[in-house]
């Protein structure tokens, strides 16, 4: 038996906020949202079968250790795309900035942070 990745759980400012650009950037859908444990919020955004669940506690803390050195931090979250110019585009035109750019065996990637610094890797695959 294989496992597959279902979601994932990480913390941000605004979870609506976040979820929106999401949608916009990735063509994913909101697929519950609600009140969550103590006075938080949670939204599920992504596809039918996979999804984010983008937290917030309501006074959510912002950390100042560099993730990549942080036992248990979040380096980066991937998304596969089609077309890598045209979502570069897209990026820019939601006020991020793409970072990073390579070609590497077997496709092409950028990076960008969002507003709560949390990193994303786009990549197309030839």
């Amino acid at each position: 038996m294989i496992a597959h990745l279902e979601h994932t759980n990480f913390t941000v400012q605004d979870p609506d906020k976040t979820a929106k650009w999401m949608c916009d950037l990735f063509g994913w859908h909101i697929r519950w949202a609600g009140a969550a444990m103590s006075t938080g919020r949670t939204v599920h955004v992504g596809t039918d079968t996979h999804y984010l669940a983008l937290f917030s506690p309501g006074q959510p803390v912002k950390t100042t250790e560099d993730h990549h050195a942080t036992i248990g931090g979040l380096n980066h979250l991937a998304v596969v795309v089609d077309n890598i110019d045209a979502m570069e585009q897209a990026v820019t035109a939601q006020g991020f900035t793409p970072v990073n750019h390579g070609d590497y065996e077997p496709g092409r990637r950028f990076y960008f942070h969002d507003e709560d610094g949390i990193e994303y890797e786009v990549v197309q695959y030839d």
